[in-house]
């Protein structure tokens, strides 16, 4: 009988070795890394375990690559910062680390060199060189306006993924809005759009509210390891709650507080008004506005009034959704708080107002009737770029109606922006300047005198009377209408920041500019996420207004407007100190145009909230400010239009109903219809601007193939070798007034570049188990037919980020211009992770 005969390794063959070798490589490795002692779990001291004891990291030759390794590998994202001198407190005990660098894609630290594992603080090494980083976080929102309006993503180990809205709520809402410094969750929006090829994370997050961080959130793996292909959309605000107060009870009428960062605030009366207060009553179900009397409920003692501005249409669900003002508005004088009265009964509908016309101006029935309907209408001020400028629409009988403009002029226009509480009118605009209007003309032949204290209250034709066509709509611009803008002779994203207030424009000082005050200025104009105040450049010459100082940004701020600061005044700081900005954005690109003055179309189109730079809600330039574009018959040809212009290739999907989450501010374009071969979306036909039957839960968005066009810049000094690409066809610049650019690169130190005098170190440097990473090597004006037949021409002057019309009010004053690591759970303000 055969049998198989199996010999056993020799005892001192190459098993021992290995084994022998595999312990040595054991002993010579960290297990464990967390972060110590910092404001969240991602930021803070670093330490690593070392045969069971915690030691530190000493921070000789500490940079951003090994702190982005510790990031990464802590799945808080990647590093913002690496910090030295033990910026997070001094540790205790070993110093582990010493020499420690990282290059090329390392996954751990123990993957990077380092000097050989020992207790360096008995070798004379202090703890107060102990080094920490900064990172970004576990979870972020992006492709918002700013980082706390955007979809929900977190960090894998490896890059950002977006997070699933299966079972996501408002309490995972909260949870996130909290840890990013957002303030609390006012909404989220589910359903959005993700690529077919785009991971997603595998889990859902369970919060309960009371967590500190998304981290420590229950999670579970998907129903069936198939999680809902759709990302989640979380809007953050420092403005949470309100309530009306009187006599101590929050009920249906009082005064109008409000909570804001963690506190109660009484909101000042100026600029309140009854599309505000329409919004409070509806939103706390007490039904509708009756009236708004000024500081009826006022209690003595209390906290500081908020002074910002909120600017209602009316129709808002919240009234932190409407557009809000804080920057140089002055504080509110003693007692003048608002206050509203509301109907009390939810479904209750006001009467209709006696709009007769037979009773003499100035009669006891006229006026009583007068103060029982004015406190029911609504005034506003439509696609002007702001609330304080715009076409004049009035909400009467359940309609917004315009005005004529016969006989319209500045004593009107004064009666219209005071009662905005938009300050003095500049111009009285007629011809339809903001556009032409849509259902009633309410009001011809006003005869204002300037002092009525609403519109309406002017001497007219009476309501619906009038010889007039859309075409003669009125409009105006207040004195607190604000613009914004740099003025250099050849760069586009750098120059004095000025600002259009009060029809003239003025300089901003530059106390204390933080870095998100920069970020939201640069984002504000199209240049970037981030910025630099520069202290060498030689003061200008000239006098001119140098309208505002100390502004201080929040997170939450979407816009210079919603910034606190002082109040305007002509003199708010020396020329010296007025404000040179440099923004990070566009600065390494040349110009495309040969005049900066002559942006193309091309830059005045642009996609947000994409997870891509070729894919997003469409939104277009016109009139001074950025707007959206309604879905009505939006399909493929007008995508590839779109695509075609952004140089991101060809269209691939031609989404509706908000995919990408809805925008804000004026619904530019209604009804485009492109045939898919016009060289710009501006050569389709579509409604005229402005003029739409939409809400922003319409607006359309592309997602595009995404061929870039790509530039090979020369190398420079101490920047690695390789060529250098950018997108340079992602140029959104919205610095106006400007005669030329010309960008130029900066030269930089890359971060493996060491600045450090070397010192000795007890001994070589331990790497020879290490292995070293490599340093990574034309049509123009054409004729739109309107759906009545007539036809309709878009110009091509149209007032963009560039270049601006000759608008007579904006120009005065003006000058030149997948493994997962395990995770050890600790305290919420330490991680902890365990190398599997």
């Amino acid at each position: 009988m055969r049998g198989f005969f199996f010999l056993s390794p020799p005892e001192n063959s190459f098993l021992k070795t290995y084994q022998h070798t595999a312990k040595i490589l054991k002993s010579l490795l960290f297990t464990e890394l967390r972060l110590v002692n910092g404001s969240h779990r991602c930021e803070g001291r670093v330490e690593v375990k070392y045969k069971g004891k915690w030691g530190t990291v000493y921070d000789y030759r500490w940079y951003l690559q090994a702190a982005d390794v510790v990031c990464k590998q802590l799945e808080c994202g990647h590093a913002v910062d690496a910090r030295r001198d033990a910026y997070f407190g001094r540790g205790v005990g070993p110093i582990w680390l010493v020499n420690t660098v990282c290059k090329g894609t390392k996954l751990t630290l123990n993957d990077c060199s380092h000097n050989t594992l020992q207790d360096y603080h008995f070798r004379g090494y202090s703890h107060s060189r102990d080094a920490g980083v900064v990172c970004s976080g576990f979870v972020r929102l992006a492709g918002g306006d700013g980082p706390c309006l955007g979809r929900v993503e977190v960090h894998s180990g490896k890059d950002w993924v977006p997070l699933s809205d299966g079972n996501f709520t408002l309490l995972t809402a909260q949870v996130i809005c909290a840890e990013l410094g957002c303030g609390k969750a006012v909404s989220f929006l589910g359903d959005m759009s993700i690529r077919e090829s785009d991971r997603i994370w595998p889990k859902e997050f369970q919060c309960k509210g009371h967590e500190p961080e998304l981290w420590f959130c229950h999670n579970e793996s998907c129903p069936g390891d198939a999680c809902h292909r759709g990302a989640v959309q979380v809007f953050c605000s420092v403005y949470t709650e309100v309530r009306l107060m009187k006599n101590g009870i929050s009920q249906c009428e009082g005064q109008v507080e409000m909570h804001i960062s963690g506190q109660w605030k009484t909101l000042c009366a100026s600029h309140w008004n009854m599309a505000n207060a329409n919004v409070v009553c509806q939103q706390l179900g007490c039904g509708v506005a009756v009236s708004t009397p000024k500081g009826a409920y006022f209690v003595e003692g209390g906290d500081k009034i908020w002074q910002a501005r909120f600017h209602c249409s009316g129709a808002e669900s919240f009234l932190w959704n409407c557009p809000v003002t804080a920057l140089g508005i002055p504080s509110c004088t003693r007692g003048n708080t608002a206050s509203v009265i509301c109907s009390g009964n939810q479904t209750q509908v006001l009467p209709q107002c006696n709009d007769s016309v037979s009773e003499p101006e100035g009669s006891a029935a006229s006026q009583e009737s007068a103060a029982t309907c004015s406190d029911r209408r609504q005034l506003r001020l439509v696609d002007g770029g702001g609330p304080c400028a715009g076409r004049v629409e009035i909400l009467h009988r359940g309609s917004w109606g315009t005005i004529c403009d016969d006989s319209w002029d500045l004593s009107d226009a004064h009666v219209v922006c005071r009662q905005l509480g938009c300050g003095e009118a500049l111009n009285a605009m007629v011809s339809a300047h903001f556009g032409e209007g849509s259902d009633p003309i309410w009001l011809d032949d006003l005869e204002c005198t300037g002092k009525e204290s609403h519109i309406w209250k002017c001497p007219s034709r009476g309501w619906g009377q009038h010889d007039c066509r859309h075409k003669e709509d009125a409009g105006v611009i207040c004195s607190d209408f604000l613009k914004l803008r740099m003025v250099s002779e050849d760069q586009e994203c750098a120059g004095w920041l000025e600002v259009f207030y009060n029809g003239t424009w003025g300089s901003v000082c530059h106390s204390p500019m933080l870095d998100i005050t920069l970020s939201i200025i640069c984002r504000h104009l199209g240049c970037g996420d981030s910025g630099t105040v520069s202290d060498s450049i030689v003061p200008r010459e000239g006098s001119r207004p140098r309208w505002v100082d100390q502004i201080q940004c929040r997170k939450t701020d979407s816009s210079l407007w919603q910034c606190p600061s002082d109040p305007w005044r002509r003199n708010s700081c020396f020329s010296q100190e007025e404000a040179y900005i440099s923004c990070a954005g566009n600065l390494l690109f040349p110009c495309v145009c040969p005049n900066a003055a002559a942006f193309s179309d091309k830059e005045k189109l642009r996609l947000r909230g994409g997870d891509t730079e070729c894919s997003g809600r469409v939104e277009v330039w016109h009139e001074g400010s950025w707007g959206t574009v309604c879905d009505d018959s939006w399909s493929l040809a007008e995508a590839e239009v779109v695509c075609q212009q952004l140089g991101c290739g060809s269209a691939l999907e031609a989404l509706q109903k908000a995919a990408f989450g809805p925008g804000n501010g004026s619904i530019w374009l209604d009804e485009v219809k492109c045939r898919g071969r016009e060289p710009s979306l501006w050569d389709c036909a579509a409604d005229p601007w402005g003029q739409n039957n939409c809400k922003h839960e319409e607006d359309a968005g592309v997602r595009c193939s995404g061929e870039w066009l790509w530039l090979t810049l020369p190398s420079f000094e101490d920047v690695p070798n390789e060529a250098v690409y950018e997108e340079i066809d992602y140029l959104v610049a919205t610095k106006e007034d400007l005669l030329g650019s010309t960008a130029q690169k900066t030269d930089a130190p890359s971060e493996d570049y060491d600045n450090v005098e070397e010192v000795p170190v007890p001994e070589a440097p331990f790497a020879s188990w290490v292995n070293e990473g490599e340093v990574p090597p034309g049509e123009e004006n054409v004729v739109r037919a309107s759906p009545t037949g007539s036809s309709l021409q878009f110009s091509r002057g149209i007032a963009g980020p560039g270049k601006e019309e000759a608008s007579p009010w904006l120009l005065q004053g003006e000058e030149g211009d997948p493994g997962y690591d395990d995770v050890e759970l600790n305290a919420p303000q330490t991680s902890t992770m365990v190398f599997s």
